[in-house]
């Protein structure tokens, strides 16, 4: 399908946005306090500081812009390396103005079939039950829900969940 919608690794002023879309989607949406924020600033500083480009890769869904006008980003996702045969699937959003649109599938697909080009065997992702479209997207896939922890994080009550898959 030529939805015009892209994948494109991430390029400078990128991360700025995966964590500002972040801290404003989720608490609007979901009322997640700024200790939200801070957790995606710090896992997408390690990312930049320490990224392993033979091991590691994230993706920006963006659309073209119209008449002149910049591109849209969209989306994002990331691969980040855990071991040599392990890696987490990391920081999936969807804005708004995509959802509907597949795009959340299409990278968390994208990030599936990097992964298993690179010869990891299982990848793990952290979410939370109160995230119930990318759960749908993740259980779609074969992700199996490992454990799932009365949690009170981001000032909010919720279940913290950890997934897996085997490659």
């Amino acid at each position: 399908m030529d939805d015009g919608l892209i994948l494109r690794e991430p390029r400078p002023g990128d991360m700025g946005w995966v964590i500002s879309q972040h801290g404003e989607l989720y608490w609007r949406e979901f009322g997640w306090d700024a200790s939200f924020e801070a957790l995606v600033a710090e896992i997408a500083a390690g990312m930049m500081r320490a990224h392993d480009p033979a091991r590691e890769r994230g993706w920006i869904a963006e659309r073209p812009g119209m008449d002149g006008a910049p591109p849209e980003r969209l989306g994002c996702v990331f691969l980040v390396r855990k071991s040599d045969t392990e890696a987490q699937l990391r920081l999936l959003i969807v804005t708004p103005a995509a959802r509907g649109l597949g795009l959340g599938a299409r990278l968390t697909d994208a990030c599936l079939a990097h992964a298993r080009a690179l010869g990891y065997r299982k990848l793990m992702l952290w979410t939370h039950s109160t995230l119930t479209q990318a759960r749908r997207i993740y259980a779609r896939r074969g992700f199996r829900l490992l454990r799932a922890e009365p949690a009170r994080t981001f000032g909010q009550a919720h279940d913290s969940e950890h997934w897996e898959l085997d490659l």
